[in-house]
């Protein structure tokens, strides 16, 4: 049996997420289905690097692939490709060490989340269109709560995966592009839902609503705040995973320009 690790991107609109389940078609479904075809084997193992949400999209992905094969790395990335519809590719395939796990090798992961200050002919899918004016430094004043070890029991829902509800946040900043605003967080990991409601609570800051006193209160006091800005899955792209010896990168960019 030889690891392979994967590198994807994908559109989420249409699938309820990376991680399989009964009766929803997903990311991780997909891949699998594709695999099977492609090497006539029932007894494939893909895992990933993290869960994304319905409608989250991913720009860089990474799973770990189980397999007995004599494929070369570039032919499986061919092979995945054309059994894979056109909302999901593999960008990258290369051999791993038989011990190396996407999931518990990864110790950062970076997120951005788009918002049009515009309405977009195009971007829908990919951003959360706001109407009102957004002032970016409020939203970045409210940001500056987020780094640190802290616990985010109300940025997330009960999950019985989450043994801990404490994540280390690396960077968190507003970056403006003009019509689109660009939130880029860079974590340990992050809990489900977690990025959407930080971004909801971002962009409350931004409309005058919460102070960045109020966003430092939801890590000490019970509050279901978060949980009823959570943002639409729309504008969420997991932008990278990290492992050992790779720099982080703070910078970021959108995904496109509108």
């Amino acid at each position: 049996m030889s690891r392979f690790k994967l590198t994807i991107e994908y559109d989420g609109t249409r699938y309820s997420g990376w991680q399989m389940q009964k009766g929803g078609r997903t990311i991780q479904g997909e891949i699998l289905d594709a695999c099977r075809e492609l090497f006539k084997n029932e007894e494939i193992d893909i895992f990933g690097a993290g869960r994304t949400d319905g409608g989250v999209h991913a720009l860089g992905q990474v799973a770990h692939l189980d397999v007995e094969t004599d494929l070369v790395p570039l032919k499986i990335k061919y092979g995945i490709n054309d059994r894979l519809p056109p909302d999901i590719c593999v960008i990258n395939v290369e051999e791993a060490h038989p011990k190396f796990h996407a999931r518990h090798d990864a110790n950062a992961r970076s997120y951005i989340y788009q918002i049009s200050r515009r309405r977009t002919a195009f971007g829908k899918k990919y951003v959360w269109w706001i109407k009102d004016q957004l002032d970016i430094n409020l939203m970045n004043e409210a940001a500056k709560n987020f780094p640190g070890l802290k616990d985010y029991r109300y940025f997330t829902d009960e999950d019985g995966e989450q043994s801990s509800t404490k994540v280390e946040i690396l960077h968190a900043k507003v970056n403006d592009f003009g019509d689109l605003l660009v939130f880029h967080v860079v974590g340990s990991h992050f809990l489900w839902k977690q990025v959407r409601r930080m971004t909801g609570v971002l962009v409350e800051a931004g409309r005058g609503n919460l102070s960045p006193a109020d966003v430092s209160t939801f890590f000490r006091l019970k509050t279901d705040i978060p949980a009823k800005l959570t943002a639409p899955p729309s504008g969420l792209f997991l932008e990278k995973v990290y492992y050992k010896k790779e720099e982080i990168s703070y910078e970021t960019k959108p995904v496109f320009s509108i």
